[in-house]
């Protein structure tokens, strides 16, 4: 019900003549819903990864959770296709996680073509009839589960939105520069 009233809000404040990339769809799969830092949201991200059987597609604008790179390295490990996208200017800093997984041989991209590649994203399985979204404000950081008032969304089985978050994504993925270690020196 909440995915439906939000996407008729959507609808409500696009210009006429204006058109969202999917537009409305039908109400398929269940959603949760997280708000940080009164629910446990890091947790929850790592238990979804490890759910995961075949795909895992991350876009980040900040990377710092070495759990979830953690996660991410097992989910590999396992056999599932990992693949990490981040915001170039925000993720050479020392502390960012992408060493851990380029490590692990972790395909990891960064995002240059944007003053700000904020999108934040885990797709899981995207390509199956069980695709889990995991999307909202929510960084891949310390601050985010911690200190910040940040929002998750878990769309379960919403293949329509999976494959439109999946073709962005990879959309996203050609246009980015691949790495094989940091720091990489990408932008000014």
């Amino acid at each position: 019900m909440r995915l439906i009233r939000a996407l008729a809000l959507v609808a409500a404040v696009l210009p006429l003549g204006a058109t969202a990339a999917l537009g409305p769809v039908g109400a398929e799969g269940r959603v949760e819903v997280l708000f940080a830092p009164h629910d446990p949201v890091e947790a929850r991200l790592i238990a979804l990864i490890g759910q995961a059987r075949r795909s895992v597609q991350v876009q980040s604008y900040i990377f710092t959770r070495k759990t979830v790179a953690a996660a991410l390295v097992a989910a590999q490990a396992r056999g599932v296709a990992v693949q990490v996208l981040a915001d170039a200017r925000m993720n050479q800093r020392g502390k960012n996680a992408l060493p851990q997984l380029i490590t692990a041989g972790v395909p990891v991209a960064l995002e240059t073509a944007y003053s700000a590649a904020h999108n934040k994203l885990i797709l899981i399985d995207a390509d199956t009839a069980n695709p889990v979204v995991i999307t909202g404000s929510y960084n891949l950081t310390w601050s985010a589960g911690r200190k910040n008032a940040e929002n998750v969304l878990v769309l379960h089985g919403h293949r329509e939105v999976a494959r439109a978050y999946r073709d962005n994504w990879r959309r996203h993925w050609q246009a980015a520069t691949p790495v094989a270690r940091l720091p990489v020196k990408l932008v000014d």
